[in-house]
């Protein structure tokens, strides 16, 4: 009798677990590209940040961000006025394609402009000729993206990079350039 409920049970695990179908949700079908616009930039920062994403595949993504500062306030701080950005993510969402968490690497080609900075000995320079630099970034990103069966995408990420090719290294406010927002967009 025990043998024959133990086999009976098998048999019937086996039947309940080969019925069973990995659902694709709409947005994974054919969607490859998606346009976002950082919410966070145009609200914050009065600044334009748009990007575009490619799925490579169900782990991985490349895209562009093009962020143009068109907020003449000096009162802000914020002394980026020009970036062009293209990055890599990587995905770590075993069955859904490109959201969840990600882990992004991203170059950062990048004009900043500041009338007022720090030396590299902490002290306030308040300059009357606007500081210019353009230099090109590496840096790491981490976030989520999260995709709704409309194919709205909406995503949260942070990162921090540094300029490679500072031509004035007395100036610590151009070292760092960071990289983050709220970005809402449409997957197609």
């Amino acid at each position: 009798m025990k043998k024959t409920t133990l086999l009976v049970l098998l048999f019937v695990s086996t039947i309940i677990f080969s019925q069973e179908k990995e659902e694709k949700y709409p947005q994974d079908i054919n969607k490859k590209h998606e346009i976002k616009i950082n919410a966070f930039s145009l609200i914050a920062l009065s600044s334009l940040n748009v990007s575009y994403e490619s799925l490579i595949n169900k782990d991985s993504s490349f895209g562009v961000d093009l962020f143009l500062n068109v907020n003449n306030d000096s009162d802000i701080g914020f002394p980026r006025q020009f970036s062009i950005t293209p990055y890599y993510r990587w995905f770590f969402s075993e069955k859904l394609t490109a959201r969840g968490f990600f882990v992004e690497a991203f170059g950062m080609l990048n004009t900043q402009e500041d009338e007022n900075y720090y030396d590299t000995n902490g002290n306030w320079v308040d300059n009357s000729e606007d500081l210019k630099v353009i230099d090109f970034a590496l840096g790491i990103s981490v976030g989520g993206k999260f995709i709704t069966r409309k194919n709205f995408v909406a995503e949260v990420y942070l990162g921090i990079g540094r300029n490679l090719f500072n031509p004035n290294t007395d100036l610590i406010d151009t070292n760092i350039v960071t990289r983050g927002g709220i970005s809402l967009g449409y997957r197609f």
